[in-house]
This record gives structure tokens, C-alpha cells and sequence, in this order.
């Protein structure tokens, strides 16, 4: 065997354990890293899915073409307690049990009215439950019993906090949608004026 053909093998044989590690990785990993949370392809979309049926795309883009999905799970990953971040996490699969339980399909099964029709559904119960706190003042609040567990709510709650804060902290938000004009602002050398008569 001569010289130029072992080089080529070997060339080859490394080429190949290089690709290794990348064919064997897991497809099923979500797109952003993250430190503190293990999260899924599917656990992404159905943020993804959420995220634009709270900002859905019209004339304007919606969350999913400003990747808003992957800035709630950054910012839940980066900016959250652990207990918060876990009920993320707990607070997601009931929200997948709860849309199985009512309409027997996933969240991306449905339309677009259902969709935001279950979702109102989870802020008002969400406000009611809030009420009934407040009036119950300084008194140990007893548990409400709704149909949506308080982690789905928790859950539901800081996935459209961060998707509203994403989505008017985006480049296009900030350039398309405000007009910023930078201090000190324009200068008018034309503004017309009257003089004041002394009195």
C-alpha cells in the first residue's frame, strides 16, 4: 500500500469520526441553550405555538417570525427562580394534558379560534381566582378550585409577560413600530415667533 493512499484512509477515517458525534446528537433538543431547563423540540413549538396565537402574524410579523418563543424560554432559563422555572416546566405538561383533556389534539391541532379561546379561558380563570384573593384581604386564602392547575396558569402567565416584552423590546418593534427620535432632537431655525409687547 503505498503512502498517498493510507493518507487518504485516514484522512477519511477522521472525516468520519468528526461527523459521528453530530449524526448521533439528539434532534429533539430545543434550538436555544440553555443552563437550568431541559426542554424539548415539542416543548418548544408549543411555546412557539402559544407565543403567536397571543402575537399573531398580519400585516405586521408575528412571534414566531421574531423567534419570541426562543427569547421566553431565555429569559425563563436566565432570569428565574429555580421554583419558578420548575413550575414552568410542570406548569407546560399540564397545559399539554388540559388541551388533550377538552378537545382530544395537541395545541398545533387546533385553529386559531380555538386556540385563542382556551387561552382566555386560562386568564379569566386566572383573574377570578386573583379576586377571589383580594377578597379575602389579610385572611389565609383557601384554595380555588378551578379546572386549571395554578402552575398551568403560572405557566401560561409568564409565557405572554415575556412574549409581550420580547416582542416591544424587538428590533422591528423598535424600529418600525416607535418612531425615536434621539435627544436632543431636531432643530427648527425657522419656528415662527411674536414678540411680546411691553406692558
Amino acid at each position: 500500500m503505498d503512502r498517498r493512499t493510507v493518507i487518504k484512509n485516514l484522512a477519511l477515517i477522521i472525516g468520519g469520526a468528526a461527523l459521528l458525534p453530530a449524526c448521533s446528537q439528539d434532534k429533539a433538543k430545543s434550538k436555544v441553550a440553555l443552563k437550568n431547563m431541559d426542554i424539548t423540540a415539542g416543548q418548544e413549538q408549543l411555546i412557539g405555538d402559544i407565543a403567536e396565537t397571543v402575537i399573531p402574524k398580519t400585516t405586521t410579523p408575528g412571534a414566531r417570525d421574531l423567534l419570541l418563543h426562543l427569547f421566553v424560554l431565555k429569559m425563563v432559563d436566565d432570569c428565574y427562580k429555580k421554583e419558578d422555572q420548575q413550575a414552568f416546566i410542570t406548569g407546560m405538561s399540564h397545559f399539554a394534558d388540559a388541551v388533550q383533556k377538552q378537545y382530544s389534539k395537541t395545541f398545533d391541532q387546533l385553529d386559531a379560534k380555538t386556540r385563542e379561546t382556551f387561552l382566555l379561558d386560562i386568564e379569566k380563570e386566572g383573574k377570578a381566582e386573583e379576586f377571589e384573593a383580594a377578597k379575602m384581604d389579610n385572611n389565609p386564602v383557601p384554595p380555588f378550585n378551578g379546572k386549571y392547575s395554578s402552575e398551568l396558569k403560572k405557566f401560561y402567565s409568564m409565557v405572554k409577560r415575556q412574549t409581550i416584552n420580547g416582542y416591544t423590546n424587538s428590533k422591528y418593534f423598535m424600529t418600525n413600530i416607535v418612531v425615536y427620535e434621539l435627544v436632543p432632537g431636531r432643530y427648527n431655525a425657522r419656528f415662527p415667533y411674536k414678540l411680546k409687547q411691553a406692558v
